[in-house]
């Protein structure tokens, strides 16, 4: 599959899921899908793994305290995902606001993401669909051009 079918799919699955979100439809098809929090734990592990051996990425997460990311992303995704987890941590903005990201450095990330997806054996369906709900973030995840 291309990238740029990828990307029109992952567009396709953020209008579905705004239009159910606007309707206040509760899903936690996601959640289910990615195997509930075991799963994504699983994933999580495998994707600080990644981010801290990927050369793009490893700067950012160089001092990062491993299990504490891990548990943080976990929670997170487990909140987004429409599991039972209630994401605690620091709000994205200010988590990132002194980090300088820019557009290459979070494409880059979730390219780590997709390779820790598709090793965990995350359906794509399923990727494009955690993906569309953690789109949103980009923008207070961004802080430079």
């Amino acid at each position: 599959m291309t990238r740029m079918t990828r990307a029109l799919a992952a567009f396709g699955v953020t209008l579905l899921l705004s239009t159910a979100h606007a309707q206040g439809t509760a899903d936690d098809s996601v959640y289910r899908a990615w195997g509930e929090k075991a799963g994504i734990q699983a994933v999580m592990q495998d994707f600080v793994t990644r981010l801290q051996a990927d050369a793009r990425m490893a700067p950012f997460f160089k001092n990062a305290n491993r299990e504490h990311l891990v548990t943080q992303l976990t929670e997170q995704l487990c909140q987004q995902s429409g599991g039972p987890c209630t994401y605690k941590g620091v709000p994205m903005k200010e988590a990132h606001e002194s980090m300088d990201i820019g557009r290459r450095d979070f494409n880059a990330l979730v390219e780590v993401l997709q390779q820790s997806m598709e090793a965990k054996g995350i359906p794509f369906a399923a990727q494009n669909a955690m993906l569309a709900r953690l789109a949103p973030m980009y923008r207070d995840i961004i802080n430079r051009p």
